[in-house]
């Protein structure tokens, strides 16, 4: 054999890993987030759409297979129905509604799965069925306050949050969590106090690691922060599935359920973070590594022109929404795939194909999540312990209340 064909051959190997298994969950997970890419969707937005295209598919698929409970409970029973016409229909009728300007693509993407599925009185009344789910998680996240555009306020010196103004995201503090009695549920304990040795120990390493001009903090870290972006976030997450899925060749009820357990849980990263951050607003790394002379701990010094790597968002600092999504998305993933060692799976980044991250464990990816945000220097240690965390037992309640074996 040649040296040239052992890598083909390889990647050939890997091509086929990732799509032998592949089914209407997983083609329209990649569907959707091609169409939200397309919209230029991100942020809250973002994840209530993927939530509910993927909760309206597993309704659709265990309202003819019965394998999980429904989200939406009266969803009408179809066992006749072809559950992968169901399930393509329900994300059709999701996503059009929510990205108008996209119908083309998502008709397009439509008609290419229809065909693939056999005519007939099961996939007519498929298509139905799909229509009719779609229909209730629509009616039923009509009125959850999150679909709001994310809106910013400048702020008197860029970058830098003030904890005396007022909230700039007031709407996602009250909006409407998926299976959680209110976005505050699961609302951590306050911060360290700034006197605290946690609060110098996380204030120094942040500032020594995550200064624009750290001699501390390594290529491959900094790699790692230019990386993980917010537009990476829940795309990479939902690709490491993906992958994951086709290796273990889950069926198309365990990766419907898989991806709406996913998704619900990402989606509650951001109501659930806006209410506590606004609850304790907690000041960012540049605010406080630039005042340190005013918080009352000798063992933080001043750095009046600090500035971090990553451009400092305008919202408070505790808890992380990066690191609740690690939170959620570790714990969902782990009680399907474990938590030890799997085989190799790539992210790739949404804008430049060319740059990618490869992992062999969930954890290790959520670790490194979580830690680009004290490499890029706009966050604490202590915000990320607590904040994955909070994001593990959002996904421990869901996978305990919502799409539950039935058989």
């Amino acid at each position: 054999m040649s040296r040239l064909a052992t890598p083909v051959i390889a990647i050939l190997m890997t091509l086929y890993a990732t799509t032998a298994h592949a089914d209407v969950i997983t083609d329209w997970n990649q569907n959707a987030l091609e169409v939200l890419k397309a919209a230029n969707m991100a942020g809250n937005p973002w994840s209530r759409a993927m939530a509910m295209v993927h909760v309206a598919m597993s309704d659709a698929v265990n309202s003819v297979q019965g394998r999980y409970t429904r989200y939406a409970s009266a969803a009408p029973a179809a066992p006749n129905a072809s559950a992968e016409a169901a399930a393509v229909s329900a994300a059709r009728h999701v996503l059009i509604p929510l990205l108008p300007a996209q119908k083309a693509k998502i008709d397009e993407a439509y008609a290419e799965s229809l065909s693939r599925i056999a005519d007939g009185p099961a996939k007519t009344d498929g298509i139905v069925l799909g229509e009719q789910v779609a229909a209730l998680i629509q009616s039923d996240r009509a009125t959850d306050a999150t679909s709001a555009p994310d809106t910013y306020r400048p702020l008197t010196s860029p970058g830098v949050w003030v904890p005396t103004q007022p909230p700039l995201f007031p709407q996602y503090a009250q909006a409407k969590p998926w299976g959680m009695k209110s976005a505050d549920q699961f609302r951590p304990g306050p911060p360290p106090p700034l006197t605290s040795p946690v609060y110098a120990r996380d204030y120094n390493e942040t500032k020594e690691l995550g200064g624009s001009k750290s001699a501390k903090r390594t290529q491959p870290q900094t790699d790692a922060v230019r990386f993980w972006t917010q537009s990476n976030f829940g795309p990479s997450w939902n690709e490491a599935a993906r992958q994951l899925s086709a290796g273990k060749g889950l069926s198309l009820a365990e990766n419907a359920r898989l991806f709406a357990l996913l998704n619900m849980g990402i989606a509650n990263t951001f109501i659930t973070d806006w209410d506590a951050k606004f609850h304790y607003n907690f000041w960012r790394p540049v605010t406080a590594i630039r005042n340190g002379d005013m918080d009352g701990n000798d063992a933080t010094e001043r750095d009046a022109g600090w500035t971090p790597l990553n451009v400092t968002p305008m919202h408070p600092e505790y808890p992380s929404q990066a690191a609740i999504q690690c939170g959620v998305a570790a714990g969902v993933l782990e009680t399907v795939f474990g938590t030890g060692s799997v085989s190799p799976f790539t992210v790739t980044d949404t804008v430049d194909a060319r740059l990618q991250r490869q992992f062999t464990s969930i954890g290790q990816m959520a670790e490194e999540h979580a830690m680009v945000r004290i490499w890029g220097g706009i966050h604490f240690r202590n915000t990320l312990e607590v904040s994955e965390q909070m994001g593990r037992k959002i996904a421990a309640h869901l996978i305990s209340n919502y799409m539950t074996p039935v058989r």
